[in-house]
Formats: structure tokens, sequence, C-alpha cells
């Protein structure tokens, strides 16, 4: 979602006057509110890996009466291409992928190698056939809301103490082979707590186990935060802290549209795929023989690509970037 935005931003260079609606899962409505360019936004009530097709059809005849022009379908699933069909949206537009002839009308065929980032591919489909990408492809931005940053830390109790802020992510909900190891992590708190930063650990409730340990080789000094924030606040709590260090994972994007100084850390996964979409952004990625496999767990079970990523070198791309007092 967050790198969908990049394409909102050019549909509204493009369409000023437009109106921008976005059929997403509940659960991204905090990304969608900070999004300036969205307009409004329709809860998808559609379960995970389900067809829902009457659901679908339902609600895409609900929608007829807004008499959109224009469906961008960014997924390459049959099931995504069925609401604009039910509401009989004039140009509906996406790639081709599952069966989805007359579903769409606007087919376009994905160069891969051509559109290697994601966020490319994305944002070509807001653009006629065959035209290039601009070369100024507006990145994402978040808004952050400062008020509901105030009551988050009233309601989690923390202080701002005018230390600098060093953000943790050390998450990944995709699997271990994304994931630096926490002892590393630990190591890198640590530096940045004697040299006198607090560090805060973002993450769901999944990434407790990981945070929990992190606090344990910190000796407690952490703010712990995984689990106990909702989205929406952990995007406006990422607005004040000072840099981050994450691994490649939804955090990271959010950590990138809010500009902040950040190192992402990547593993099994390709950093010229995903990227962090920020010149403020620095990737360490080793790029050894066997990455990026894009598998959950290390196939080879030795995880170079992450354990030969030292603290060190990490602490190093953090000055790079202004992650210093």
């Amino acid at each position: 979602m967050v790198m969908a935005q990049s394409l909102f931003r050019l549909l509204k260079q493009r369409h000023p006057l437009a109106e921008l609606h976005v059929l997403a899962p509940a659960w991204t409505e905090p990304l969608l509110t900070r999004m300036p360019e969205v307009d409004d936004t329709i809860a998808a009530p559609f379960a995970h890996g389900r067809l829902d097709l009457l659901e679908r059809l339902r609600i895409g005849r609900t929608l007829r009466r807004r008499q959109y022009d224009w469906a961008i379908v960014l997924p390459n699933s049959l099931k995504s291409a069925l609401v604009p069909f039910a509401a009989r949206i004039r140009q509906r537009t996406g790639y081709v992928g599952e069966l989805r002839y007359g579903l769409l009308n606007d087919m376009r065929r994905l160069d891969e190698k051509k559109l290697l980032r994601m966020v490319d591919r994305f944002a070509a489909l807001g653009l006629p056939a065959n035209e290039p990408l601009p070369n100024d492809l507006p990145p994402p931005r978040l808004i952050a809301k400062a008020d509901e940053a105030k009551t988050a830390l009233a309601r989690l109790n923390i202080s701002l103490s005018g230390k600098p802020i060093l953000a943790l992510a050390p998450g990944a909900e995709y699997g271990s082979a994304k994931r630096w190891p926490e002892e590393y992590y630990a190591d890198l708190a640590n530096a940045k707590l004697n040299e006198g930063w607090d560090v805060w650990l973002f993450g769901s409730e999944k990434d407790s186990e990981t945070t929990r340990e992190i606090q344990r080789l910190t000796h407690g000094r952490c703010v712990d935060l995984a689990g106990h924030t909702r989205l929406g606040e952990a995007i406006d709590l990422l607005a004040l802290v000072t840099a981050v260090v994450s691994n490649d994972s939804g955090l990271m994007h959010i950590a990138a549209a809010l500009n902040r100084p950040m190192v992402a850390i990547f593993g099994s996964s390709d950093p010229r795929h995903t990227p962090p979409l920020s010149t403020r952004a620095r990737v360490v990625y080793l790029g050894v023989s066997c990455s990026p496999c894009f598998e959950r767990e290390c196939p080879l079970g030795h995880l170079r690509c992450l354990f030969d990523i030292a603290p060190a070198q990490v602490q190093s791309a953090l000055a790079e970037i202004g992650g210093h007092e």
C-alpha cells in the first residue's frame, strides 16, 4: 500500500481535479488517511485468500451509483477484478493475470525486466499503455498526525527526553530469511544507548518475542512498543524518531515514506525490487551467491545473507545518513 502511493501521487499530478477513491482491506485505512492524495476509502471486507464471489459482486453493484470513470487494479488475481466489473466502471486497467479477460478491458502485459521495481509496475498502470515512466516519479510521502502522536505517547506513558531516538523494526512477517539476528539488533541498540540515545522497538504482536529478547540483551533499556501500538500510532510515532533501522518489511516502507534517515537490511529479498523509496535511506545487502532466493526460511540453513552483516556495518551506514547526535 505504501508503494501504491507513488501511483496516487502520479494520478493527482496528471489529473489534479480527479477524485481518487481506494478500495482496500480495512486495516490499511490508517495508511490511506495519511495520504493527502486519497479522497475516500472503501473497506473491502473479503477474507484473505477467499473468492467471496457474491460479496464482491454485491459491493460492485452498490458502487455503480458513484459512476466511476476508471479503475486501476493492482493485484494480479481474478477476484480483485470482480468489483470494478460489477460496478460497471468504464475503463478497468490491470496486468494480464489469472484469466481476467473480460473483467478488465485495458489489459497490460508486464515486462518484469523493464519494470524491475514494484513501485514502477504500479505507476505504469496510471499512464497510457507504452508511455514511459517519468524520470521524477514521486516517492511515497505519508503525512503523520502530530496530535495523534501526542495521544499515543500519553497512552503509552512515554515522555520525550530530548535525546535522539533510534527506532528498530526487527520483525518481518514473511519469515526468518528476512530478519537480521536479534542479537545483532541488541548490539546496535546497546551501542546507541551507551551514546546517550533512546531506543524504541517497533513491531506487531507477532514480533513481541523478538523484541523481548532484545530487551533482555539490553537489560530492559529500550522502549518496547511491539504489539502495543495500532498501525496509525506506529506511523505517527515513527515520524518522531531521529533514525530507523529495519528489515525489509512494511515498517521499512513506512519509515521511508516518512522520510526518516534509515538503514534497510535485506536478506532473502531483492532491494532492486522493493527498495525503500527515499534518498535518506541506505540499503545493506550482501548479495551472496544464493540470494535473492525469496524464501521464507533459509533453504541452505546458514542464513549467511544476514548473519554476515555485522552490527558495525549497519552502524557505519547509520552514521552516513545522519544517524548520529
